[in-house]
């Protein structure tokens, strides 16, 4: 009883439950419920065949009703008893009308007119009889009365919980901002935290893995049933359905071994994040370094997809000298940055294909991927160092993403196409192998910015 409609709802239950009592001659059900101005109610009746229906009465405008009303509530037991007849019925089905309520064409017609009626604390609920109910009749409608104030109760009480409820509701969003911007001013500390070692990591671990074991898993019970099924052909000498069972166990097979593979290099991922480089540092060519894995990447993408095309930019600062480096480290966040540029390139090339055949439009975008250096001044103070520039012009990262994206295990990529690794294990390769920073910087439909700082050892 949330709604107007729940109110007729019940008062036609009460008129069709009663027909089956063999109330035979009700002619309505009603429920009226005060409103809190104390001078209007709302009217839910419920007839077979006038249907149901909704109207807002006043007695203000109607001193009958209010006679009516007051008569009720002045009575002991909640229960009010009229009978109308002869002229009064002319004059009530006038009433009714005058007051907006649907015309009853049964009522020119009669000679009496009962009302029964019982008071449930914020209204009465009853009936109109087209004869008089007998004793038992009425103590059936009582005891109707008497649910139904129950269930009006714990009705009003869910009202004033919802309205508890919503109360609950602001000041837990009070306390959330409260909590946001608390967990602003530590957002610096809270991201060392987040590059903790994967043996903080149980919960996520055993997410990556999972799936490829399910599949495994999923994969090798069907086998296990295409054998037992080859085992009944085989007795049935059907060797086609043989070969066509084999065929299935042979593609379950390359899709276990395709996942094991998936699982594979999950645990690698981690393995390579979690331990430190035992290679040393030597002086390194960045130039060369940057320009080697940025035609590795476009080269290694080109041969998943011929369709891809890409435009490549190098701005390569000459001045640059060798910096002490892990080669193979710095390569490796290198190739990773370079190769999520070509992916969020890629991912805006079909986004702009299917928008081109669906407005059948000329769309331009031309995919573009730029890696620039630049040997930074030393600051008042400073060390110096260089800086390394990886730009695209994709999607960008949406905006409520961007503050994950260095944490394990977070990828934007769908299901099995990422482990969500790879820009966690730049972030530790260049802050805590390299004592450096990356940086990145996107807008979407314009392209993202990733920035590596590394800074000049003393000795250097």
């Amino acid at each position: 009883m949330q709604k107007p409609d729940d109110m007729l709802a019940v008062a036609q239950v009460l008129y069709e439950q009663l027909q089956e009592l063999g109330f035979t001659d009700i002619r309505n059900a009603i429920i009226d419920v005060h409103n809190d101005d104390d001078e209007t109610f709302w009217d839910y009746d419920y007839s077979e065949e006038m249907s149901g229906s909704i109207t807002l009465l006043s007695y203000k405008n109607d001193p009958a009703l209010e006679k009516q009303y007051r008569k009720i509530i002045a009575t002991t037991n909640g229960f009010y008893e009229e009978i109308i007849k002869g002229k009064d019925l002319k004059e009530y089905a006038k009433m009714r009308i005058r007051n907006g309520e649907k015309d009853d064409p049964r009522l020119w017609n009669i000679d009496l007119l009962s009302y029964y009626l019982y008071s449930f604390g914020n209204g009465v609920i009853g009936i109109s009889n087209f004869g008089l109910l007998t004793e038992k009749q009425k103590d059936i409608l009582s005891r109707f009365r008497n649910v139904f104030t129950f269930a009006y109760k714990r009705y009003q009480d869910l009202k004033q919980a919802a309205l508890d409820f919503k109360n609950l509701e602001k000041a837990k969003k009070s306390a959330e901002k409260a909590l946001s911007e608390l967990q602003e001013t530590q957002e610096q500390l809270i991201q060392s935290e987040k590059m903790a070692s994967l043996g903080e990591l149980t919960a996520g671990i055993a997410h990556e893995i999972q799936n490829p074991l399910n599949f495994v898993n999923n994969f090798s019970e069907v086998s296990q049933e295409l054998i037992d099924e080859i085992d009944e052909e085989i007795a049935n000498g059907d060797m086609n359905e043989v070969k066509l069972l084999l065929t299935d166990i042979k593609q379950n097979l390359e899709k276990i071994n395709h996942h094991g593979k998936r699982a594979d290099g999950i645990v690698k991922g981690m393995l390579q994040h979690s331990r430190k480089s035992t290679a040393e540092k030597e002086p390194t060519d960045i130039n060369k370094l940057a320009d080697e894995y940025l035609r590795l990447a476009y080269h290694g993408l080109r041969a998943k997809d011929k369709s891809f095309n890409a435009t490549l930019e190098t701005n390569f600062d000459e001045t640059i000298e060798k910096v002490n480096v892990i080669p193979q480290d710095i390569g490796r966040v290198l190739l990773n940055l370079i190769t999520n540029a070509f992916y969020a390139c890629a991912e805006r090339s079909r986004s702009a294909c299917n928008e081109k055949k669906k407005s059948d439009k000329e769309i331009d975008y031309r995919p573009t991927v730029s890696i620039c250096t630049m040997q930074n001044s030393p600051l008042k103070g400073g060390k110096g160092g260089i800086t390394i520039s990886v730009k695209d012009n994709g999607n960008g990262i949406p905006k409520h993403v961007v503050d994950k994206i260095f944490q394990p295990f977070f990828t934007t990529k769908p299901t099995g196409q990422g482990t969500g690794l790879g820009l966690s294990m730049s972030y530790d390769i260049i802050t805590k192998g390299h004592g450096g920073e990356l940086k990145v910087s996107t807008q979407e439909n314009k392209g993202t910015t990733f920035t590596i700082i590394i800074p000049k050892p003393q000795a250097q």
